[in-house]
């Protein structure tokens, strides 16, 4: 049976944080311990695109804050490539609020920031959660089919690029409704959130992604420093993050469990939405001892 609709809504949940580079939007609900979720990349993303159907299960279990990443959504656009700022920002914004101790949730290029952050502030983050991104392919050709996808889009956006590369976010398009695509469609087109996707997705860095994958020692450092009991999760048919690149991550982070969910692409928590939920909630509720 399907977990019924979020009670929240996008206006009423939004508020907004000044730091020291802009203005970050994000949104709240729940009470408990926090818990930082934050979106991934793509044409038209933000923090409640990703994850404004999962706020009913999280919200009875944690004080929930939404983030809209720099040069995504209504948070402020930052002068360079938007991927050079995401993790600074997210530790701001946790300063901002005054959060001594988080946990975090990050799906795909979010997921690449809260573990920078994990690694960075160990002191600070309880828990990490990551859908997808976190790691290195080690075995699948790069770039990937959703990215190349998405390339096509951000080069000569129309509606039909954005179907096709939407269809490469899931296993069954079945799940993609007319209401979803046309609020991505509109979303996407905004002049400032096209100019946003394009300071990180274009042909030129299709060119050089395979190089910087393969020679990516940094990655490795990361995972490595990453010091909070750690779940990964991913959809086994990802067609955007590829599943191999979960394989670095298990062995590097000293304290980590992965999940792998079936019939599954790169939207686990949209795809999946219940099992992920379940998923994950256990895992962050559980003691610092481990138990259930």
């Amino acid at each position: 049976m399907n977990a019924p609709r979020t009670p929240f809504t996008e206006e009423d949940t939004s508020r907004t944080l000044r730091v020291d580079h802009g203005v970050l939007h994000y949104h709240e609900v729940g009470h408990g311990p926090p818990l930082v979720m934050l979106h991934g990349s793509g044409p038209g993303v933000t923090g409640w695109a990703n994850f404004g159907e999962n706020l009913a299960a999280f919200a009875p279990h944690f004080r929930c804050l939404v983030l809209d990443l720099p040069g995504f959504g209504r948070s402020y656009t930052p002068p360079t490539n938007p991927v050079q700022h995401g993790a600074e920002a997210v530790v701001a914004f946790a300063n901002g609020l005054g959060l001594d101790a988080f946990s975090l949730l990050g799906n795909s290029l979010g997921g690449k920031f809260a573990s920078q952050v994990a690694a960075a502030h160990p002191d600070q983050v309880r828990r990490l959660v990551t859908i997808g991104g976190v790691g290195l392919p080690l075995f699948s050709p790069l770039p990937s089919e959703g990215i190349s996808r998405l390339v096509d889009f951000v080069e000569s956006p129309s509606r039909d690029l954005l179907v096709a590369w939407m269809r490469s976010m899931v296993f069954d398009p079945a799940i993609l409704t007319e209401e979803m695509i046309e609020r991505r469609w509109a979303a996407a087109t905004e002049p400032e959130a096209l100019a946003g996707i394009r300071q990180i997705y274009s042909r030129k860095m299709l060119s050089f992604l395979r190089d910087v994958m393969l020679d990516n020692t940094n990655e490795f450092v990361t995972l490595r420093g990453i010091q909070a009991p750690t779940l990964v999760t991913w959809g086994r048919d990802d067609r955007v993050t590829p599943l191999d690149g979960f394989i670095p991550a298990m062995r590097l982070i000293r304290n980590c469990e992965v999940h792998i969910f079936p019939n599954c692409g790169h939207w686990t928590m949209i795809e999946r939405k219940e099992e992920f939920e379940l998923v994950v909630i256990e895992f962050l509720t559980r003691d610092r001892s481990g138990s259930s």
